[in-house]
């Protein structure tokens, strides 16, 4: 008589053991879904410090720490950063003597920033990026006509220059294919690109073939930034507010022009200043900032050609040297060196064009963002 009744008892328990079992489970799963965070760093070159901000699925941009560079005495004319692949080191360059890259270690949870050390540059960089093996640290100088190779110690500190190399008037990037088989150059004085070929293994630069490509005089090539399929490379020029699309070969790392558009404003009249270029992770829309007008500049891009048609432009911060776009493709975030501030935009994700948001203080002379998705 026990039996059944045994048996019926058993299993109300056990089903309602599994069912909130199953609950947690769900609720757990969920909570992991949703723990990745959105930072936002920015790079303040007169308060000699970066802004960190979290963003809010709205796009809403939350202070969260200011970390100052440890070791520097003088405000630099910039501050570039970059960030290791694996997420863990953001480096800062130092425009000011001693030149140096400062490394911070960035924490997963919370994306704050530690200082860890900082490592010798070659020169005043305007720009540094890091290979995708996250062991070396690519850089160049705008006055001293060169580009240098770093290696990365394992803490994500700098080590001696590895390479130092004289390039033509006014090195503005240096940055490694997607592939890290080749790196590129901007002179936007002497109106050329470089093309190395990279060892990753040995850490070695040589002469790609042709070792340069010209773009038109006095156009001044400055950014540049690769399509998402590796296919195309769209670079902004400075002196003429030219943006050129170049179909890439990755095979031999070729660049081959096959439009030119402008990132001025319908009606520009004076003289042209872009500034910064970046592509949404999806491949579909691009944009470039002018300083001469204070705008942004967007366009649609072609998967197939590889072309772009103008969408429209958009006032901005003063003077926006620098911008990026969040790791969702749906927000763009650009910071003006005279206005000290940040201001974010929605993308529409149907046309590319962007709508304003919100603006928000900053440190002195911002010139630089960067987005990290963590964990």
């Amino acid at each position: 008589m026990l039996r059944p009744t045994r048996r019926t008892t058993s299993k109300a328990p056990r089903a309602a053991i599994a069912t909130s079992l199953f609950a947690v489970l769900t609720v757990i799963s969920g909570v992991h879904a949703g723990m990745a965070e959105t930072f936002a760093y920015v790079g303040n070159a007169d308060s000699n410090d970066i802004s960190v901000f979290k963003m809010t699925e709205s796009g809403e941009m939350m202070p969260v720490q200011t970390a100052a560079f440890k070791g520097v005495d003088k405000p630099g004319s910039s501050t570039p950063l970059a960030i290791t692949p694996d997420h863990r080191v953001l480096i800062a360059g130092i425009r000011s003597q001693p030149y140096q890259a400062v490394s911070f270690a960035i924490d997963p949870g919370t994306g704050q920033l530690s200082h860890i050390g900082n490592g010798p540059l070659a020169d005043s960089m305007a720009n540094i990026a890091i290979d995708r093996s996250g062991k070396f640290l690519f850089s160049a100088s705008y006055g001293g006509n060169k580009v240098a190779l770093n290696p990365l110690l394992a803490n994500g500190v700098a080590g001696e220059p590895k390479q130092v190399i004289p390039t033509g008037l006014n090195a503005h990037a240096f940055v490694p294919s997607p592939d890290s088989r080749f790196a590129f150059a901007t002179n936007l004085g002497s109106d050329q690109v470089l093309a190395f070929a990279f060892d990753a293994t040995t850490g070695i630069l040589t002469p790609n073939d042709p070792p340069a490509y010209k773009v038109p005089e006095k156009s001044g090539p400055r950014h540049f930034v690769f399509h998402p399929s590796g296919k195309f490379v769209y670079l902004v020029h400075e002196l003429n507010g030219d943006v050129a699309a170049f179909a890439y070969e990755a095979r031999s790392g070729a660049w081959t022009e096959i439009q030119r558009a402008t990132a001025l404003p319908e009606g520009f009249s004076g003289k042209p200043w872009a500034a910064d270029i970046h592509i949404t992770p999806d491949g579909r829309f691009l944009y470039a900032s002018e300083r001469t007008t204070n705008t942004l500049a967007a366009y649609k891009v072609d998967a197939t050609s590889g072309k772009l048609t103008m969408i429209g432009s958009v006032p901005t911060e003063k003077q926006p040297r620098g911008f990026h776009i969040d790791p969702s493709g749906r927000y763009l975030a650009a910071v003006g060196e005279l206005s000290d501030s940040m201001t974010v935009y929605a993308i529409d994700q149907s046309s590319g064009a962007l709508a304003k948001l919100k603006s928000y203080p900053t440190g002195k002379k911002p010139n630089w963002v960067e987005f990290l998705k963590l964990p």
